[in-house]
C-alpha cells in the first residue's frame, strides 16, 4: 500500500507542477504582450515626432524666403508710418539698426538688445544714457528713421 500511496503522491505533485508551468507560461506571455504592445505605442510616438521634426525642418528651410518676401512687402509699402508724439518700438528699432546700434530682429518688442542699443545710442550722443527713448533722444534718432541704407 505505501508503493501505491507514493506513485500516487509522485503523480498528484507532477500533474500540479505541470498546471503550475502552464500558468506561469500564459502570465509570461501575457506579460510579452502587453511590453509588445507598449512597443507598438512607443514607435507611434517616435513616427509622430519624426514627422513634427520634418515639418519645422520644412519651415527652417523656408524662413529666408519668407523674410526675403517681408523685406520686399516692407520696401514696397511705408510699414514704418508717421510718427505721431511717441515713437513705436519697431520705429526706434528700425531708426537704431539704420543707426548702426541695433543688429537684432525688428520684432516691437523692448528687450535688453534693444535697451542696451538705446543706450549707446545716448552714451554716444551725449545723452543720459537710461534707455529709454525721451524727447530728446527721438528728436536725435528719428532722423534715422527714413535714411536708407545702402
Amino acid at each position: 500500500m505505501s508503493r501505491k500511496a507514493i506513485a500516487f503522491l509522485i503523480l498528484f505533485v507532477f500533474l500540479i507542477s505541470l498546471s503550475g508551468c502552464a500558468t506561469a507560461r500564459k502570465q509570461k506571455e501575457l506579460e510579452v504582450q502587453g511590453l509588445k504592445n507598449q512597443i507598438s505605442v512607443l514607435e507611434a510616438q517616435i513616427q509622430a515626432k519624426d514627422e513634427e521634426i520634418s515639418s519645422l525642418r520644412e519651415n527652417l528651410a523656408k524662413a529666408p524666403e519668407q523674410k526675403t518676401e517681408l523685406t520686399k512687402v516692407v520696401s514696397k509699402k511705408k510699414v514704418i508710418g508717421e510718427v505721431k508724439s511717441r515713437p513705436s518700438v519697431k520705429q526706434v528699432q528700425i531708426a537704431l539698426q539704420k543707426a548702426g546700434y541695433y543688429t537684432g530682429v525688428i520684432d516691437g518688442r523692448k528687450g535688453k538688445q534693444t535697451r542696451d542699443a538705446i543706450k549707446a545710442f545716448q552714451k554716444e550722443n551725449n545723452l543720459k544714457a537710461d534707455g529709454k527713448v525721451g524727447k530728446r533722444t527721438w528728436d536725435l534718432l528719428k532722423k534715422y528713421l527714413y535714411k536708407k541704407i545702402k
